[in-house]
């Protein structure tokens, strides 16, 4: 199946931030990773992905990195 989710909708018709480094893109980029955190979605760039891959990989949350 091909349907979006609600989020998914929700995040193509507005910008994503970054919220490592505050960097902003259209939409909801592929490559870009999600981390809920407390209950709330954070998005975080490939920049800051790749550099705390281990604390997100460890389910870390960013306030630790």
């Amino acid at each position: 199946m091909d349907q979006k989710t609600c989020e998914q909708a929700e995040l193509a018709d507005r910008d994503t931030e970054c919220a490592g480094c505050g960097a902003v893109a259209e939409g909801a980029p592929p490559t870009w990773t999600c981390s809920v955190e407390n209950g709330e979605r954070r998005y975080f760039c490939d920049g800051c992905a790749r550099e705390n891959i281990r604390a997100i990989e460890g389910r870390l949350d960013s306030s630790w990195w």
